[in-house]
């Protein structure tokens, strides 16, 4: 954007988030600059329950959104009437959730006379990418999430297709149904990526490749044998080496994410490999692409772990390349928790 004088102008979008269990704002510069990025989490709340209750999240969301929006505005010092665009998480999500911030993002686009910008989730998590670094076209997004195992193909900016996906499970949520069976709290995705860097070996298990070229994944194979791993051990009265099911487990789910993320680069001629999504905190699996991508000379971009959980910084970031290329979203726009991220592309 450019001022009366022809200068460029600097664009400021007020970003929600609230498609799960974390309500987040965050003042967003440019697509890139975060000035403020506020979360609140319901990790505790929901602990209790094993998982998320969707319920629970929602009336969570209603009781902060305003202080956590305030509160993001005011650590980024910026008025509203300095903004330029509010900007929201449309889906996909928990419908409940996703309502809670759609609606204040209505509410406050309006009451500023502001342009609202409808915002894929997902997108959000591949933008994170450009918190970090420019981003160079064509790019390939690893997002591994506790709803999502996805490889999605950035043919140039904003453009999205979606080229493997998880046929069953996703990463995020298998980590959670092994870290259960061994006995560990919800989230159990860091508590079983702590325990495998511990184990002294690993357990044997499968790695479900699926057909010779897809893309696709599949984990709930790979659950059922730790499953059974398990249960063999307790029916003989002896308590399962849950250091070595962890690291089994892990090694299985890194090296088939690992290997078709790379194949995948290799095939669509992608000048950056972006790893995005809540898992992209996971050690071993940055670990593992990291030194794989040093030997394949592949440029490998990972958010900070602040930006790869669910932040409003990331939707800011998605919702810049939105609004330079087609604007703002209709106020009668609806949450949407089946929200196609190809349909979402400018």
């Amino acid at each position: 954007m450019k001022d009366e004088t022809g200068a460029q102008k600097p664009v400021y979008i007020l970003a929600i988030e609230t498609s799960c269990d974390e309500t987040s704002a965050a003042v967003v510069k440019d697509g890139w600059e975060v000035l403020s990025n506020i979360i609140s989490s319901q990790i505790e709340t929901h602990r209790a329950f094993g998982g998320v209750v969707p319920e629970v999240a929602s009336r969570k969301h209603v009781e902060v959104i305003t202080l956590i929006v305030e509160e993001a505005l005011a650590r980024a010092e910026i008025t509203p009437d300095k903004l330029d665009a509010v900007a929201v998480t449309q889906g996909p999500g928990l419908v409940g959730a996703l309502l809670v911030g759609v609606v204040a993002a209505k509410a406050l686009a309006l009451a500023w006379n502001k342009p609202l910008i409808g915002t894929h989730h997902i997108a959000g998590h591949i933008y994170a990418a450009r918190l970090v670094k420019e981003l160079e076209y064509p790019a390939l997004a690893l997002v591994a999430s506790g709803g999502h195992t996805e490889l999605v193909s950035l043919e140039s900016e904003g453009r999205f297709k979606i080229i493997g996906r998880t046929r069953d499970d996703a990463v995020g949520e298998a980590y959670d149904k092994v870290a259960r069976a061994l006995g560990f709290p919800y989230p159990g995705g860091p508590h079983v990526d702590k325990l495998a860097h511990e184990a002294a070996e690993a357990a044997a298990l499968p790695r479900v490749w699926l057909e010779p070229d897809s893309y696709d994944f599949s984990l709930s194979g790979l659950k059922s044998a730790v499953l059974n791993l398990v249960n063999q051990s307790r029916m003989k009265g002896q308590e399962p080496d849950a250091a070595a099911i962890a690291r089994g487990f892990q090694e299985s789910v890194v090296e088939v994410l690992v290997e078709k993320a790379v194949r995948a680069v290799r095939a669509t001629g992608a000048r950056q490999l972006l790893l995005c999504g809540g898992v992209a905190a996971n050690r071993g699996l940055r670990e593992a692409l990291t030194a794989r991508c040093g030997t394949e000379g592949i440029e490998l971009i990972i958010p900070p772990a602040v930006y790869c959980t669910d932040n409003a910084a990331m939707i800011g970031a998605a919702a810049y390349t939105k609004w330079l290329h087609d604007g703002g979203t209709p106020l009668d726009m609806v949450a949407d928790p089946g929200f196609s991220l190809e349909h979402w592309s400018v």
